[in-house]
């Protein structure tokens, strides 16, 4: 789908990994038992969209110190994913390989989000 890429944060490389990635989450958590609906597999969801959600809110501030904390808030957002995948691959709700191949995808996106965030004035 071709966005309009009116807003700041569509023009984010960052941004744009940080859509797929929350994509993979949700293609997972599809497929969790019927009884986590509201536990891991919301959890996950949410935190997942956070990732996204705050690099945006982050870049429509006026400020780069405020863009950082958003940022910041990202950072954590996609901690938090790895850690509930931990959790997930415990309860084999997913198998290694589908928590291996996130698990490398998040460690790439945290190291560009924190290299975006570095290199902010």
């Amino acid at each position: 789908m071709q966005l309009f890429m009116s807003f700041r944060f569509e023009n984010l490389d960052i941004w744009k990994e940080s859509i797929d990635y929350c994509n993979s989450i949700y293609n997972i958590t599809e497929k969790f038992p019927k009884d986590e609906s509201f536990g891991l597999k919301s959890q996950l969801n949410r935190a997942a969209v956070s990732i996204s959600a705050n690099i945006a809110e982050g870049s429509a501030s006026c400020s780069d110190k405020e863009l950082k904390m958003f940022i910041g808030f990202s950072i954590r957002s996609l901690a938090e994913v790895i850690s509930e995948l931990v959790i997930a691959r415990n309860r084999r709700y997913i198998t290694d390989d589908q928590f291996k191949g996130l698990y490398d995808k998040g460690e790439i996106l945290i190291k560009r989000i924190t290299s975006f965030k570095n290199n902010l004035v």
